[in-house]
């Protein structure tokens, strides 16, 4: 891509924040002169609350699905189960309520809907039964070994493949891959996870297993300042940390256009501010807070 061009951002929180962006989406179509014109929403992604094919985080997404899905094709957005457990089994194939979200997600109407997904057992199932959707390879794979992350790039199954965050700033690599390689590529920007962490792997298998209702202890994170709970102004801390001008200076100019924004089991208020960081144009940050705060359908704290 070159300079200037389109950038896509795959946004949290599709059940979890679903009245945030009722409130957001009218906002960002009626005053596209708030937002940089250089920027779109690719996507949105979640998964309700209790259903065992989730994971990256433990969901409470309590929006209702058909509700979420109008809301979506409305604005012509793409959405995104996350359906990222890696501990399934053949017998949790067979889950009704997963099921049911499929085969409603599957006709999402004139913009085609996506899986992330980790699990090769769940891929093979979807991809038979339920044809109509594209594939995410999810972060959740902790894929850090650059050989890794080609490899998963030159899977047809896949259409976008997230990879570990400490791989964003390999740019001697990441600048040797083919053009269609960089058009798959999704970063993810704000992690704030201790960088030098080593049980990564191991905080998403304790999500699964408590995503499958499996009793177990809560995982213990092993980050210095795990105790602060997420905060942006840490993430930009964070060595692997993508802003915006990054994003259009180094990123955009190498052909790289997809960028994946964590927050699932954070709050609206954060979230509104990730929007406001990624999207909006500093001069109109503020009007943009006015009309989300000022809507009395919504209560962001």
């Amino acid at each position: 891509m070159k300079a200037g061009g389109k950038i896509s951002y795959h946004l949290p929180g599709l059940f979890e924040f679903y009245e945030l962006y009722q409130v957001f989406l009218p906002v960002f179509r009626e005053h596209r002169e708030y937002f940089y014109d250089w920027c779109e929403i690719g996507s949105i992604y979640g998964a309700p609350a209790d259903c065992i094919w989730g994971g990256g985080r433990v969901g409470f997404g309590e929006a209702d699905p058909e509700e979420v899905l109008s809301l979506l094709k409305e604005y012509g957005i793409s959405a995104r189960l996350t359906f990222s457990n890696s501990l399934l089994k053949e017998s949790h194939l067979l889950d009704k309520r997963c099921n049911d979200l499929c085969a409603m997600f599957e006709s999402g109407g004139g913009v085609r809907n996506g899986i992330i997904i980790c699990s090769e057992l769940l891929l093979s199932y979807i991809k038979a039964k339920y044809p109509g959707f594209y594939f995410v390879s999810s972060t959740t794979k902790v894929l850090t070994d650059f050989l890794q992350l080609q490899e998963e790039l030159e899977r047809e199954e896949f259409r976008y493949v997230v990879p570990d965050f400490r791989l964003n700033k390999e740019f001697s690599k990441l600048n040797a891959l083919s053009e269609k390689q960089k058009r798959k590529v999704e970063f993810l920007c704000n992690e704030c996870c201790f960088y030098d962490c080593h049980d990564r792997k191991n905080c998403y298998e304790n999500v699964s297993r408590k995503s499958l209702g499996e009793e177990c202890e809560d995982h213990i994170c092993v980050s210095p300042n795990a105790h602060r709970g997420y905060r942006f102004s840490d993430a930009m801390q964070n060595p692997s940390f993508i802003g915006i001008e990054e994003i259009r200076n180094v990123y955009s100019p190498q052909g790289f256009e997809e960028f994946k924004i964590e927050g699932r089991g954070l709050g609206s208020a954060i979230i509104l501010e990730f929007l406001l960081y990624y999207m909006t144009k500093p001069e109109h940050q503020l009007k943009v807070r006015e009309e989300i705060y000022l809507d009395s359908m919504l209560d962001l704290f």
